[in-house]
């Protein structure tokens, strides 16, 4: 029988999930791993989540939607694409410096054994995660200006901010802080970038 408490389970479920997918990546979530984590039976796991992709759907999903919602409100509350530039930036990394196993979960877990079957289960989430970062990109293109470029320097800072991320994530998994503070840098960042939104922003 499922456990009466069902936010308890659930959460159980996930936290076994998310702890698997960090060591061996999408490849190692399954039914089973997560039911002999938990002590329970695979029916048990299915009962709340009928599907891989609803479970790791569930795993990154929240997040994602968290990174973009900060991102558009950062933009759309820009009065200008060079504010917009670093508003953006600094919202991004902000979002995933404020909780690097989340951010290794959303964005270096799914890389860790991409096998074939890996690789379909990835391509399955695209089809959720494509809608959400769209509206993000369309938000942020907006608020450069909407011209014929905007689209790709929108994907372009995201891309910058969550390098920046990836390198402070890196130097903590292995116990070499950064020289600089990562808000400090952050700051240089965003403003470098927000520095060149000129006529190639729009």
């Amino acid at each position: 029988m499922p456990d009466t408490r069902p936010s308890d389970t659930r959460n159980r479920i996930l936290e076994v999930a998310a702890a698997l997918m960090a060591v061996g990546g999408l490849e190692a979530v399954t039914f089973d791993a997560v039911a002999a984590r938990l002590g329970v039976t695979k029916q048990a796991v299915i009962y709340w989540f009928p599907s891989k992709v609803a479970l790791l759907s569930e795993l990154a999903l929240p997040g994602l939607r968290g990174e973009a919602q900060v991102a558009i409100n950062a933009a759309v509350g820009a009065s200008g694409p060079s504010q917009a530039v670093r508003a953006v930036v600094r919202a991004v990394i902000n979002f995933h410096l404020a909780d690097l196993a989340r951010f290794r979960l959303m964005y270096l877990s799914p890389q860790i054994g991409a096998t074939a079957s890996a690789k379909r289960t990835a391509a399955e989430l695209v089809t959720q995660v494509h809608p959400v970062t769209s509206e993000m990109y369309a938000a942020i293109a907006a608020a450069l200006g909407d011209g014929p470029t905007a689209r790709e320097t929108a994907v372009a800072l995201h891309m910058a901010a969550l390098g920046h991320v990836m390198m402070v994530a890196l130097t903590e998994a292995i116990g070499d802080p950064l020289r600089h503070a990562p808000e400090l840098l952050a700051d240089r960042l965003a403003g470098l970038l927000a520095a060149s939104a000129g006529p190639e922003a729009q």
